[in-house]
């Protein structure tokens, strides 16, 4: 695997399991929302030297065509209006209160990269600012 999606997931759930509470949200966007075909002939041409971002776009995508709104639906529906959500990338943030959900606060998970996946989140930190520091207060999860 060349992500640290695994060890991020499975770190969200056992901080949600030490806090007591939360709502785990995942929809199926693989590759950024490129897909898994397309996400396969990714990772071909970052076996070529190509960064994950830019096997996208020479694939023809944008870097990311992920869409935060079947996400804020559910959360909405859910009763979730307000929230501390956890994750490394800004973006998600702005995504999900472009859909007038709240992020009162933002919980980063730190994973330790492998050889496998540190130039997936090397290329992740250096072109969308992704974080990778992690606090300890929890109250509502994504």
């Amino acid at each position: 695997m060349r992500c640290d999606c695994g060890p991020q997931l499975h770190r969200a759930m056992a901080m949600m399991e030490e806090e007591g509470c939360g709502v785990l949200l995942y929809i199926r966007q693989e590759g950024r929302g490129i897909g898994l075909v397309n996400k396969i002939r990714a990772y071909a041409l970052q076996q070529k030297g190509l960064d994950t971002v830019e096997a996208n776009v020479e694939l023809g995508f944008q870097p990311d065509m992920r869409n935060y709104g079947i996400g804020a639906q559910i959360l909405a529906d859910l009763g979730v209006r307000k929230m501390r959500l956890m994750t490394n990338n800004p973006k998600k943030m702005v995504g999900l209160q472009g859909y007038g959900l709240s992020i009162v606060d933002q919980v980063r998970l730190k994973s330790r990269p492998t050889s496998s996946t540190s130039a997936t989140s090397n290329a992740k930190r250096s072109r969308w600012a992704t974080c990778c520091r992690w606090r300890k207060r929890l109250s509502v999860f994504l």
